[in-house]
């Protein structure tokens, strides 16, 4: 009888709390009643419609999971994702985004940063150093669960993301803001040449893309970020002092896979069983290398144009 009513009383206590809650959330704009995380939403995203990238898939998935789960983090979750235009790096970033907040990419707790718009000028990194730290320090100090977004990092001027260097490691108080639980993505197409280095060596030993590990590329793209002179990472300290906590390789998409993109986008349009279209934008893309021409030279990307084309 006891238990039965403990049971009664915790369930009272937390309709109650549900209902404060909700009351609460009405009145206030408190991102953490935006904050709505659904793991398992994400997972059946990245596996619905990101196509050939089976690490990308287990990788965010898992550390995202994993980063969450974890109620006192020692410091936030930082992704880095890497790899050739059209395989996938800003829809997975828009796919986190969307299973985090409850508005989404629109969430005002979702930064996203463009060098070309933001940072245009390589002669103003000082400027832009302040800038970028009042800017999400002010951000952090609003909500602590905010989403960076740092897109196209390789057109980002060297030494301007370092002044970020103290809010990706593991103190516990940077000026005086609660820095711990943030997300920060990456966006690069830095280190495609080795990322395309590896999955054509796979191919042409025969071995299944699944076999590509994680761990056959993340310290040398990381060596390969760190010296590129084009790259915004370019003898960065963040990525010396590995306060990345993975760098996500992003695979040449093969030919199946950019028809599977042709056919996620017709079945958008009500257009499921046009497999002429299929295969007239599978057969219409460019591949490489010449002699086999096993990857897409620009991925998913020009997929939406020809598909308008051919319908």
């Amino acid at each position: 009888m006891l238990a039965v009513l403990s049971l009664l009383l915790l369930s009272f206590c937390g309709s109650v709390r549900g209902v404060f809650q909700q009351l609460y959330c009405t009145l206030s704009d408190s991102c953490d009643c935006d904050f709505r995380p659904n793991i398992r939403g994400l997972e059946w995203d990245l596996y619905k419609n990101v196509f050939g990238q089976h690490l990308a898939q287990d990788v965010v998935s898992e550390e995202v999971a994993r980063f969450l789960a974890n109620k006192s983090p020692d410091r936030p979750l930082v992704l880095s994702f890497h790899g050739s235009s059209g395989t996938g790096k800003t829809l997975v970033s828009s796919m986190l985004a969307n299973h985090l907040y409850g508005s989404a990419m629109s969430s005002p707790y979702v930064h996203q940063f463009v060098p070309t718009l933001h940072f245009p000028s390589p002669h103003l990194v000082h400027e832009y150093r302040e800038e970028l730290k009042s800017w999400v320090q002010g951000n952090l100090t609003e909500c602590a669960r905010s989403v960076f977004i740092f897109d196209e990092m390789e057109k980002m001027p060297p030494g301007v993301i370092d002044v970020l260097e103290p809010f990706l490691g593991p103190a516990h108080v940077v000026f005086r803001t609660n820095y711990r639980k943030a997300i920060y993505v990456f966006i690069s197409t830095t280190g495609q040449e080795l990322i395309k280095e590896v999955t054509l060596q796979n191919r042409l030993a025969g071995r299944e893309r699944e076999d590509i590990k994680l761990s056959a590329l993340q310290d040398r793209l990381a060596q390969a970020v760190y010296n590129d002179s084009t790259s915004g990472f370019f003898q960065s300290s963040i990525v010396q002092q590995r306060l990345v906590t993975v760098l996500v390789p992003f695979l040449p998409l093969s030919r199946c896979h950019v028809e599977r993109c042709v056919h996620s986008l017709l079945c958008q349009t009500g257009s499921c069983q046009r497999s002429d279209v299929v295969e007239a934008v599978g057969g219409d893309m460019t591949y490489a290398p010449a002699q086999g021409q096993y990857f897409s030279t620009t991925g998913c990307k020009a997929v939406a144009a020809k598909v308008n084309f051919f319908l």
